[in-house]
């Protein structure tokens, strides 16, 4: 077990370093922030003073080491264009991409198991068909398409439903959260299903498609052939073995409502941390664009690793192969 670990710890480790350099690689393409720094009436003083001042006179591979070094102790730099340090800001706009994540994670899950079992246990029920071709919406449509249409309807016709930003919010020792308030609610609402709907239909149909396996195996008819009610054996037998292969790609799409909030908090102006990356793009604010991503992609390696590590207690499969091997 404990071997286990290390491997797969060490594999996200190597697999952050990947996307550290890749990522700041990539930002040496995107343009100089010096001209985006300094204005019109500039020199050639006035740059290379700047530059020098921000490291960027340096190697990459002195860059990047120093980018990883302080990375590691929580420090990614200062700003190019607010000149704040990163994780400051970071600070400041992660609790509304966490809380639009979490509520989207949660719908997603929630709803997305229920209906699963439901049109798996109901499959030839008219509701459990008109779910099923309902679902395709939220797979073939994209996120942003989703989010217009849904500001279209519940903000511009019906006037229900704030069109854009978070809305009132209570500091609690730092945290700023919603929660708390009604509009602050009420502007959670849209973002969180246009975020989790795409992750709500995949699980759905992925545990309609597990459910309907599991209840054509042999125990599931020796469960009936004993006169076990429907209730337990689609709940107690057929659900719990369900769970196991689908609990890996909850993980996974955990994972993905984090990495793509960027796109609904662009469409709907929602002050997190993707909004923040897009503004940042515009401005060539390096340190903003690599923290980001580092933030990103040490959210996406850690649910990926916590599933792993779950997925061995759950599935004594994998337990029995990792046994056998040694």
């Amino acid at each position: 077990m404990l071997a286990y670990i290390i491997q797969r710890v060490g594999q996200s480790a190597l697999v952050l370093l990947i996307v550290g350099l890749v990522a700041f690689s990539m930002f040496r393409f995107v343009g100089d922030p010096i001209d985006n720094m300094l204005g019109q009436e500039r020199t050639a003083e006035d740059i290379d003073r700047l530059r020098a001042q921000l490291g960027l006179d340096q190697p990459f591979v002195v860059q990047y080491y120093k980018f990883l070094e302080g990375a590691v102790q929580g420090n990614f730099g200062v700003s190019y264009r607010q000149g704040r340090p990163v994780a400051e800001i970071l600070l400041e706009r992660a609790p509304a991409t966490l809380e639009l994540a979490m509520v989207s994670g949660v719908l997603a899950i929630l709803f997305g198991i229920a209906l699963g079992v439901f049109t798996a246990i109901r499959r030839d029920g008219l509701l459990a068909n008109v779910i099923m071709s309902g679902s395709l919406i939220g797979v073939s449509l994209p996120t942003f398409l989703i989010g217009i249409l849904l500001i279209y309807l519940f903000s511009v016709e019906l006037g229900w439903l704030p069109s854009f930003g978070r809305g009132e919010t209570v500091d609690l020792g730092g945290w700023s959260t919603g929660f708390l308030t009604e509009s602050g609610l009420k502007a959670l609402i849209l973002p969180s299903i246009t975020l989790g709907l795409y992750q709500m239909t995949l699980i759905m149909r992925l545990v309609r498609s597990e459910m309907l396996e599991v209840l054509r195996q042999d125990y599931i008819r020796f469960a009936r052939a004993r006169g076990l009610r429907d209730r337990a054996v689609n709940f107690r037998h057929a659900l719990k073995n369900t769970m196991v292969p689908v609990i890996t790609v909850i993980g996974l799409q955990l994972g993905a409502i984090i990495a793509f909030a960027i796109i609904t908090e662009t469409v709907f102006q929602w002050p997190g941390v993707g909004l923040l990356f897009i503004n940042a793009i515009q401005f060539v604010d390096i340190p903003v664009m690599a923290a980001y991503l580092m933030l990103i992609s040490v959210m996406f390696v850690g649910i990926n690793l916590l599933v792993d590590i779950l997925y061995f207690f759950i599935d004594p499969r994998l337990r029995a192969d990792r046994s056998g091997g040694h």
